[in-house]
């Protein structure tokens, strides 16, 4: 633009040149030797124009070229990025996977122990109840006359009842020691817990079922209530996955179980489109169970999905 204007310029002075000499008294060969002058003159400039239009469009093409080159670089980091993002999504979701697993057998490991604490309560209770009676029959036999003998089958005769009452009941006023645990309930527990572990869901929802029904008063029906929870949440049944672990909550309520029920049925209701339910659960398991393994995956859970208050912390061990 600047140079346009400099040839026009000197076009109107090349034409006021021109116009003067015309106008002017001067001799011929003056006139012509500024003709000449000029014309040369006009001719630089215009080769001038030429040379820098020429320069100007090598420059826009060169500037070209080096954009198109940065395109390509951006496309190209674009699609590494992509490849990476990938590459750190299907690690996250095979680390789930295995955290989800480690969490079922560490989840098993723990109701064995449950299961070995409540048995050892029923052994201790059934050793002092044999304690007691051992005591009881010692105390009735130091209470006998000695050398009291009688006829065979009366009472203080070897061979018939001794008794302190002379009533001919069986040691221990006719209460025979309690009886050992069902062996049943164990073994179906066990079988279950088992076949859940391995993975044989439909086996283990029917030996759970199965529990419940037949001990619905054992300290392991809650338990196996809450494994109906977990079978369906790990088939994508996050409705029964929901009713369940409900389940656990209203009908047991000292549950060992309370809060992994009430994390994995917000989990639940989550993963079945209910947010604003399971974000509420959510914070009922950092409310309710404040400290726990349980609290801290609720808060990360609701931070991961946006839900997280900023008064919302979960206390440390």
């Amino acid at each position: 633009m600047r140079i346009r204007w400099v040839v026009l310029t000197f076009t109107a002075v090349l034409f006021g040149a021109i116009a003067g000499a015309m106008l002017a008294p001067q001799p011929a060969d003056a006139v012509s030797r500024d003709m000449v002058e000029l014309q040369q003159q006009v001719a630089q400039l215009l080769q001038g124009q030429q040379d820098m239009r020429s320069a100007m469009d090598s420059n826009n093409a060169t500037i070209r070229t080096l954009v198109q080159q940065s395109l390509d670089s951006v496309n190209k980091l674009s699609g590494e990025m992509s490849s990476v993002q990938k590459s750190v999504q299907e690690v996250q979701a095979n680390t789930g996977a295995r955290i989800d697993t480690m969490a079922q057998q560490t989840q098993g490991l723990s109701d064995n122990l449950q299961d070995v604490q409540a048995r050892v309560g029923k052994l201790s209770q059934q050793l002092m109840d044999a304690q007691n009676l051992l005591q009881s029959i010692d105390g009735k036999l130091s209470n006998q006359q000695p050398g009291a003998t009688g006829a065979p089958g009366s009472p203080g005769a070897p061979g018939g009842p001794t008794t302190s009452n002379g009533t001919g009941d069986a040691p221990g006023g006719g209460n025979p020691p309690p009886g050992l645990a069902p062996i049943s309930a164990d073994t179906l527990y066990q079988n279950a817990l088992r076949d859940y572990t391995g993975g044989k869901y439909d086996l283990a929802r029917q030996e759970f079922s199965d529990y419940i029904k037949n001990f619905p008063s054992n300290d392991l029906a809650s338990n196996s209530q809450f494994y109906l929870g977990e079978i369906a949440y790990a088939q994508n049944d996050f409705k029964g996955a929901i009713e369940a672990y409900s389940a656990v909550l209203e009908n047991y309520p000292r549950s060992f179980k309370l809060a992994a029920s009430q994390l994995k049925k917000g989990m639940a209701e989550l993963e079945a489109g209910e947010r604003t339910a399971g974000i509420r659960d959510l914070r009922a398991v950092e409310s309710h169970f404040p400290g726990s393994d349980e609290s801290r995956r609720a808060h990360a859970k609701l931070r991961e999905i946006g839900a997280a208050t900023p008064t919302s912390r979960t206390p440390a061990r």
